[in-house]
């Protein structure tokens, strides 16, 4: 591949890589914890959108175990946001790893 050529190449996917992460911003992942006591909504940008915690679930005598709840909701969100950028991202480069893209 001559130099004009890979530098298109090289243009294209970091364009391509630009429009992805802009979507991304925008995609929610949701995840819940506790059969739903805790769920927690994550922008695929690594961001926490919004935590919603049921009644139910909020006993001042045990709230070390709410924290869990809601820790383990966060945790799991994060992963599916993670999970899903790399997806995305893997598509465009096709599995080349880029040193700090993901």
């Amino acid at each position: 591949m001559n130099p004009n050529q890979l530098m298109k190449q090289a243009m294209r996917i970091q364009a391509d890589m630009a429009r992805i992460q802009e979507n991304l911003a925008q995609r929610t992942v949701e995840a819940v914890s506790g059969g739903g006591a805790v769920k927690v909504v994550a922008k695929c940008d690594q961001s926490v959108v919004s935590i919603k915690i049921s009644p139910d679930a909020v006993n001042p005598q045990d709230v070390g175990f709410l924290e869990d709840l809601v820790l383990t909701a966060v945790n799991s969100a994060l992963t599916q946001a993670k999970e899903t950028a790399t997806r995305e991202m893997n598509f465009v480069t096709k599995g080349l790893h880029i040193p700090g893209l993901m």
